[in-house]
C-alpha cells in the first residue's frame, strides 16, 4: 500500500449525472485538487466543479498505484460509475491505499435501477460482469428459469450474449437491453430472444436481462459436480462422472481456493472446481499439448475460461506456480518425485487426492497412505447393459483413490 494521509473520496455517479449527485457528494468534487474518472464520468461534471480533471490512463490497474502515489497528501476525488463496491474501482482502491483511506459516497448501481425496473428481487438475480471479462463466462451462471443481468462492456455486448445463448442451447431466452438507466436517456433498447436477435448496437451504456430458458433439446448441466460425461470434448482420458463427483467431494472447494489438477485429460476436475464458485480458481496441468488446447475449450464452453493451463510434464511443469490449497493428481502417479512435490507444495489444511486404475499407481497409494493417513477407499461403478435378450451390470474399472489433508505441526517439523 502507498501512503495516502489525506483520505481519498470516491464519488459513484449515474448517468443522470451532476443533477443526480446529492450535495454532500457535489461538494466533495467541488472542493478537490483534481477528479480522477474515466472520460465518460468525468465529462458529466458542469463547469462549476472548477477543478484538475485526470483521466484514468489504460491499462488501469498497473497505472492506478504512481497515480495516486503522484497526489498524495492533496484533496484528490475519484469518480466512479455508480456503486464504488459492486464490480468498480472501489476495490482497486481499498487494495492499494487501504480501506481506512477511503471515504465513499456511493450511487445506484445499473443492477439496482435494473432490478427496480424489471420488478426482480436482487437477491434473486445473478450478476455477471463483461467489462474486461469474456462472456464465455455467463455460461456457468445458465440454469433454466434463472434471471441474470449482464454488465455490458459496450455496444456488443448484448449481441455476444444472444450468440452464446444460442450456442448453449439457451436459445428461447428472453433478453432485454436497457440503456441509460437512471438517466433522462433511459430506455428498453431492444427485446427478444436469443434464437430471435437482431437489433443493431445500440448505446454503449446498457445492461443486458436474461431470463434463461433452455431449448428442450440441450444438455442440461446441474450446479453440482458430476455434469454429464456429454458436456466434455475428450479423447477417453475423462474421470467420469461418477467418480468425478465423489473426487470433487474429497477435494471441498471453498471460495477462493486454488486447485492444482495434475494430468488434466480433458480439465473435467479443474472445470468443475471452479464452477462450483465464481471465485474458485484451478491450474490445470497437461504434458500433451492436444490434450490442453481441448481442456482450455472445455472450460471457455462450461463458462470457466479463466482456467489457468500449463502445458508440460509434472513435477517440472509445477515449479513457479502459486502455492494450491488442494491438489488433485490424476495422471502421471508414476513419475519420479511427483507425489512428494505436490504434497509439499501444500500448506497445513490443504487437500491432496489422487486416483489410479492401475496396479502400480494403487501400490504408491498404499505406501502414502500408511506414511500421512487419510482415507484409501476403492470406487467401482456397474452399469445396465443389454445381456442377449436380457439386462446385467457392465463393471467399469475399479478407481483407487487416496485422499488426505496435511497436518500442522510446530515449526521445523518434517512433514515429509
Amino acid at each position: 500500500m502507498i501512503s495516502a494521509p489525506t483520505p481519498v473520496t470516491v464519488v459513484g455517479i449515474g448517468a443522470d449525472g451532476w443533477d443526480g449527485l446529492p450535495e454532500e457528494s457535489r461538494a466533495a468534487l467541488r472542493d478537490a485538487d483534481a477528479v480522477i474518472g474515466g472520460p465518460r464520468q468525468l465529462d458529466l461534471l458542469p463547469p462549476e466543479c472548477a477543478v484538475a480533471r485526470v483521466p484514468w490512463p489504460s491499462p488501469l490497474r498497473p497505472a492506478v498505484p504512481g497515480l495516486l502515489a503522484a497526489y498524495a497528501g492533496r484533496r484528490l476525488a475519484v469518480l466512479a460509475s455508480g456503486d464504488p463496491f459492486f464490480h468498480g474501482i472501489g476495490r482497486t482502491l481499498a487494495e492499494v491505499l487501504g480501506p481506512d483511506t477511503l471515504r465513499v459516497l456511493p450511487h445506484p448501481s445499473s443492477v439496482a435501477y435494473a432490478c427496480a425496473r424489471l420488478g426482480w428481487p436482487v437477491e434473486d438475480t445473478a450478476v455477471i460482469s463483461a467489462v474486461g471479462r469474456p462472456v464465455a463466462a455467463l455460461a456457468a451462471a445458465l440454469h433454466h428459469g434463472r434471471r441474470l443481468v449482464v454488465l455490458s462492456a459496450g455496444a456488443a455486448t448484448p449481441g455476444e450474449v444472444a450468440a452464446l445463448l444460442r450456442d448453449r442451447g439457451y436459445g428461447p431466452s428472453r433478453l432485454r437491453v436497457l440503456e441509460q438507466l437512471g438517466g433522462a436517456r433511459e430506455r428498453v433498447a431492444a427485446d427478444g430472444t436469443a434464437d430471435g436477435w437482431a437489433p443493431a448496437p445500440g448505446d454503449p451504456l446498457n445492461v443486458v436481462a436474461v431470463e434463461c430458458r433452455r431449448a428442450p433439446d440441450a444438455l442440461r448441466l446441474g450446479a453440482v459436480p458430476g455434469l454429464p460425461d456429454e458436456a466434455y470434448d475428450h479423447d477417453g482420458q475423462l474421470t467420469k462422472r461418477h467418480v468425478r463427483a465423489v473426487t470433487l467431494a474429497a477435494l471441498a472447494p471453498a471460495p477462493g481456493e486454488l486447485l492444482w489438477d495434475v494430468g488434466g485429460g480433458s480439465g473435467a476436475i479443474a472445470i468443475e472446481w471452479m464452477r462450483t464458485h465464481p471465485s474458485c480458481r484451478a491450474v490445470t496441468v497437461e504434458r500433451d499439448p492436444v490434450r490442453a488446447a481441448r481442456i482450455a475449450a472445455n472450460a471457455e464452453r462450461l463458462g470457466v475460461p479463466g482456467l489457468r493451463v500449463v502445458t508440460g510434464a509434472a513435477p517440472a511443469a509445477l515449479a513457479g506456480l502459486p502455492s494450491p490449497d488442494a491438489v488433485f493428481v490424476g495422471g502421471g502417479l508414476t513419475a519420479a518425485g511427483l507425489l512428494d512435490a505436490c504434497w509439499d507444495a501444500l500448506p497445513a489444511g490443504g487437500r491432496l487426492v489422487a486416483n489410479t486404475v492401475t496396479l502400480e499407481s494403487e501400490a504408491l497409494l498404499a505406501a502414502r497412505y500408511r506414511r500421512h493417513g487419510g482415507d484409501l477407499v476403492r470406487l467401482g461403478v456397474a452399469h445396465a447393459a443389454p445381456v442377449g435378450a436380457f439386462t446385467g451390470w457392465r463393471q467399469a474399472m475399479p478407481v483407487t483413490q487416496w485422499s488426505a489433508v496435511k497436518p500442522a505441526g510446530p515449526p521445523g517439523a518434517d512433514q515429509t
